[in-house]
């Protein structure tokens, strides 16, 4: 079956000149308008480029310019589409091979720093980071950063990873659609609360929170521990997305990268998990945390969520409960089995197919004024999540 859900990436032949443009033409197949679907190129066959111009129809849209593997060179090119039901719509392409990447307003965010003790307030920390390792021994990975790892976000969502052997996924609730984390570094001061900041909406302890990807030891899920380091970093600032890894080097044997994609637009999140050999013979643990009280939906064929209240972490503003839906997708090729809801999670077994695995994860805040307040929405949004995930926007070159 194929990876139905990932990011097309689009490569065409050779060309050497030192300005190429391109038409790409971009169909929505379904009959419901989609919004800021990404379309991504692979920039391998065009040797270097330093600079990129996006147009539809005359007009300049944004786009953005990616090194994913670090070695300063860009990678791939990204921009993201509207499409009304049934559209197709061309965009020029103009890649050059000298200048800087454009300037386009953020639509999306990511952070990691260490406290600064000259700083008294908890959200003014400015010690940014792009990459830390933590060796194997390291005595309390969890509190060397500040709100305990890498965190990001869109408009609709804010995520932190946490840096120790759980690696789970902690959600940040907006009530209004735009970016945050900047101002409140995850920890919302009173004066930012009055203002309409969000805050920590989630209590995850040691359960997969969204999505943390575990071990499996034929009987429930298992840390990531021990390694011998445990890296998190950031590849992608952006303004469309932003891409942070987690990388556990030497644990059961085998090297680790986990890929969160964000992009703009989007309360779902791209998990991309790459192992340095094929490890099909292992088996994994993910699912979401059984929010206590939460009403469970599954299709049992790897879309699975919740709806519930709890109380979040003691560190929130008035440490009110608080109401979220959370989701996960996992494609069929991936799946083992769906294990029973037990007082932690709803958990799934999965396997690689080679060296990678693939899924999507998601969540709400019911304090948001642009998102849905009932298990009965959330459910439904989740089974169109899954249709527009099996029905990507189409992409080719004229």
């Amino acid at each position: 079956m194929k990876r139905y859900f990932l990011t097309l990436l689009v490569a065409w032949p050779l060309l050497s000149t030192a300005q190429q443009t391109i038409s790409i033409s971009v169909t929505n197949p379904t009959k419901t308008e989609r919004t800021d679907q990404p379309v991504v190129i692979g920039l391998s066959p065009y040797g270097e480029v330093r600079s990129a111009l996006v147009t539809d129809n005359g007009q300049e849209i944004a786009c953005q310019l990616d090194d994913i593997d670090l070695d300063e060179t860009f990678d791939e090119l990204c921009f993201l589409v509207d499409l009304k039901t049934k559209e197709t719509k061309t965009y020029q392409v103009t890649l050059l091979a000298e200048g800087e990447p454009r300037p386009y307003p953020a639509r999306v965010y990511a952070e990691m720093l260490t406290r600064n003790d000259k700083v008294k307030e908890k959200n003014k920390h400015d010690n940014f980071l792009q990459s830390i390792t933590a060796r194997g021994d390291c005595g309390n990975s969890y509190n060397l950063l500040h709100h305990h790892g890498v965190a990001f976000e869109s408009e609709l969502n804010g995520i932190r990873i946490y840096f120790d052997k759980r690696q789970t996924l902690d959600l940040y609730g907006k009530f209004h659609k735009r970016l945050e984390l900047q101002q409140t570094q995850f920890y919302t001061q009173p004066d930012q609360k009055t203002q309409g900041y969000g805050d920590d909406v989630l209590w995850v302890g040691n359960t997969f929170g969204l999505g943390a990807l575990r071990g499996w030891n034929g009987e429930e899920p298992t840390m990531i521990d021990p390694v011998k380091s445990r890296t998190q970093r950031i590849i992608s600032y952006g303004p469309l997305r932003t891409i942070v890894e987690v990388i556990d080097q030497g644990w059961q044997g085998v090297n680790m990268t986990l890929r969160y994609t964000q992009y703009a637009g989007h309360r779902d999140t791209d998990v991309d998990v790459i192992f340095n050999r094929d490890v099909s013979e292992m088996r994994f643990s993910t699912g979401v945390i059984n929010v206590k009280g939460s009403m469970e939906y599954s299709d049992h064929k790897g879309l699975r969520g919740c709806w519930g209240t709890d109380y979040p972490s003691t560190d929130t503003i008035n440490w009110k409960r608080e109401t979220v839906g959370l989701a996960i997708l996992i494609p069929r090729e991936y799946m083992v089995s769906e294990q029973r809801a037990n007082k932690d999670n709803y958990a799934f077994v999965i396997k690689t197919k080679g060296e990678s695995l693939s899924y999507k994860i998601a969540y709400c805040s019911d304090n948001e004024d642009f998102g849905m307040h009932s298990a009965k929405e959330w459910f439904e949004w989740m089974r169109r999540w899954r249709q527009e995930a099996e029905q990507p926007v189409m992409v080719s070159i004229e």
